[in-house]
């Protein structure tokens, strides 16, 4: 980063650099789709700055963001090992070094740094006395005190600090002192289905019962505990099946070998299907008898609201933000995290029990587009945006 130029031109527009950590569709990739298209919508210049390409940069820019690839640093669990720490320090340092001199040449309104892993452009705005927002898409709060310390601190030097959920605030508040206070939550906005979702099939006796999970191949969704919850289901004599839809971040392929070891292992081979990444996932979900986001740490879910507004009943982890999303026994079941035997039990209910099933569906779809609208989301981080630039 520390040779960059700027590849944008200039503009007479209020304008909002967007730096963000990767180039993939996930939840927090799909979350900035929706911050950038509220910005053009409302007359901004959006320069979005991603460190490779992918599909995400496509999507921005029919989104109508200028959109250019710089490789800088994106912190990762690994990186924070004591012996990786020297390089780490010395790709930060050259990073806002090269960040601060790409601010002073196209002197943006602010700077939208969304989520923790990018530290640097919250430290090179500072230096470069542009405006900074940082988005928070993280909950960290299993990981020790000091790397939690480590993730957080770099948000004193932004402006303002947004997070996705009460539970992303409040560990923030647990890992550096005051933050939480300076912080301001605005839940996820997450866009329905292009058409209205069909109703649930009507399950006859002896029909299988169709399972999905969409997202990260990572220990954090959970994947395992949905694959031995269905090992346990069959073991009791349930018809089920499982597919699972995403892949791993780069350097977690071990895990989907696990994965796919897992199922082998369990005798579930034909019962549960790696799909691997799908897109549009609507056709999955709606496919699907039953959701399953089993979670062991989530600071939002949006999945679990594209659960909701595909009206298909929920079993969710009962952690971080999917408490707040999920209204227990009302929208979707919640149950403990890291629990087979409680998953399990949760799928075993809405399988047996139609009525509640529809009930929960129902209720969960009208409830998503209340409170998880797109629209709110858009007029709420616009206003923080603003408030911003105009400091």
């Amino acid at each position: 980063m520390a040779n960059v130029t700027s590849p944008f031109g200039k503009s007479t527009r209020p304008r909002a650099l967007v730096a963000h950590p990767s180039a993939e569709l996930y939840g927090s990739d799909r979350q900035l789709l929706e911050t950038v298209g509220a910005l053009v919508a409302a007359g901004w210049d959006v320069d979005a700055l991603l460190p490779s390409q992918g599909e995400l940069a496509g999507e921005l820019a029919t989104r109508g963001a200028r959109v250019a690839v710089v490789i800088f640093p994106v912190l990762r669990k690994s990186l924070l090992a004591p012996r990786a720490l020297p390089g780490l320090l010395s790709d930060a340092v050259r990073s806002v070094l090269g960040a601060r001199r790409l601010l002073r040449r196209t002197r943006p309104d602010v700077v939208l740094v969304n989520t923790l892993t990018i530290p640097e452009w919250l430290v090179a705005a500072r230096l470069a006395h542009v405006p900074a927002l940082c988005h928070v898409h993280e909950a960290e709060e299993d990981q020790p005190a000091a790397v939690r310390f480590a993730l957080a601190a770099p948000l004193l030097f932004a402006d303002e600090v947004v997070a996705n959920s009460s539970a992303a605030a409040a560990v923030l508040e647990g890992s550096v002192r005051g933050l939480g206070r300076r912080t301001r939550v605005v839940h996820n906005g997450v866009r329905g289905p292009a058409i209205a979702p069909t109703a649930p099939r009507e399950r006859h006796p002896g029909d299988p019962v169709h399972l999905a999970l969409v997202g990260r191949l990572s220990p954090r969704k959970g994947i395992d505990v949905a694959v031995d919850a269905v090992r346990l289901l069959v073991e009791r004599g349930h018809d089920v099946t499982l597919r699972i839809c995403g892949t791993p971040f780069a350097g977690y392929e071990w895990y989907e070998e696990n994965l796919r070891e897992q199922v082998v292992r369990s005798g579930l081979e034909g019962r549960v299907d790696l799909a691997g990444y799908v897109s549009p996932t609507w056709p999955v979900l709606e496919a699907a008898d039953i959701v399953l986001v089993p979670s062991r740490v989530e600071p939002f879910g949006n999945t679990a609201v594209e659960a909701l507004l595909a009206e298909r009943p929920l079993v969710a982890s009962r952690t971080q933000g999917l408490r707040e999303v999920v209204q227990d026994g009302t929208t979707g079941l919640l149950v403990d995290p890291d629990s087979p035997e409680a998953l399990a039990d949760g799928i075993a209910r809405l399988a047996c029990d139609d009525a509640l099933a529809r009930r929960l569906a129902s209720a969960g779809r009208a409830d998503a587009e209340r409170r998880f609208s797109v629209e709110a989301y858009s007029r709420a981080l616009l206003d923080a945006i603003s408030r911003t630039a105009a400091r």
